[in-house]
């Protein structure tokens, strides 16, 4: 971390506390639906400074990447990390965005065993249609959740909700989907039926807003957008999911935590009104 990056987040905590937004962004507004953090909106800083700032904007759930916590990490290391996210109040509710793309079964067991190390109920992650299979076995045999991440137009296997769906249809009920809003939108889906559809499916929430609906470079803070963020929380209390949404900020990467802060307390504030 570099200087600037470090006077730069601390300013913008002190800004946060100073004008209160740190208490709007509770992250236990409703008893079922519960509001994190994708650890990947901090990739650009080490896992203490990620926990720190993770910790400081008022939420209790994280998804960790892998930046934070390695694939090769040792068991002393995984004890270590855990610590961490726990001493700062911090519960992992999976790890990913995760490739299971590979076809060899031990490759993809790996990912299962860093879980299971990591403590994580859920793997968020982004198989093919030919390893599905093969992973939801996994998932039955570890008792791990797999959330198939939609990544939008780009991704060749599973850009939208509807596509994952479709493939995990009949299979155990721990394989599901996670779905990220902001990309899936960008594949024409309408977001709040596609919870409707889900139903127990739905595993996961990814969070973000847009600007324009197709353009994936027009990222922006949660309420600034054209996402129904709303809608988006009426429909989940409507199905009854008690997940998590979790914020994936995936802009101004050198300095999220204010965009973080108005977003989470923007969702905060939405839950608050629906109760």
């Amino acid at each position: 971390m570099t200087r600037r990056h470090m006077f730069g987040f601390f300013g913008s905590l002190a800004a946060a506390g100073r004008y209160g937004i740190a208490q709007a962004a509770d992250s236990k507004p409703d008893q079922g639906i519960k509001l994190g953090v994708a650890s990947y909106s901090f990739r650009e800083f080490q896992r203490k400074l990620a926990i720190s700032f993770t910790s400081q904007l008022g939420v209790s759930y994280v998804s960790v990447k892998d930046f934070h916590l390695s694939y090769n990490s040792k068991p002393d290391e995984f004890t270590k990390a855990k610590n961490e996210f726990k001493k700062a109040g911090l519960t992992i509710v999976s790890v990913g965005n995760t490739d299971l793309k590979d076809e060899n079964p031990a490759v993809l067991q790996r990912h299962f065993e860093y879980a299971r190390n990591c403590g994580s109920p859920m793997i968020v992650a982004a198989p093919t249609h030919a390893t599905l299979p093969a992973v939801e076995k996994l998932a039955k045999e570890f008792n791990i959740q797999v959330a198939v991440h939609t990544h939008g137009p780009e991704d060749a296997h599973f850009p939208s909700p509807q596509v994952v769906l479709d493939a995990v249809k009949g299979m155990d009920p721990r394989m599901g989907l996670c779905l990220d809003v902001g990309h899936s939108m960008r594949t024409g889906a309408d977001v709040v039926q596609e919870i409707a559809n889900a139903g127990p499916r739905l595993l996961d929430i990814h969070m973000k807003d847009l600007k324009q609906k197709l353009v994936k470079e027009n990222q922006c803070d949660v309420g600034d957008g054209v996402m129904p963020v709303v809608a988006i929380f009426k429909q989940l209390k409507k199905i009854g999911y008690n997940g998590c949404v979790n914020l994936e900020y995936e802009i101004n990467s050198d300095n999220p935590v204010p965009g973080m802060l108005h977003s989470l307390g923007y969702m905060k504030g939405v839950l608050a009104g629906l109760a």
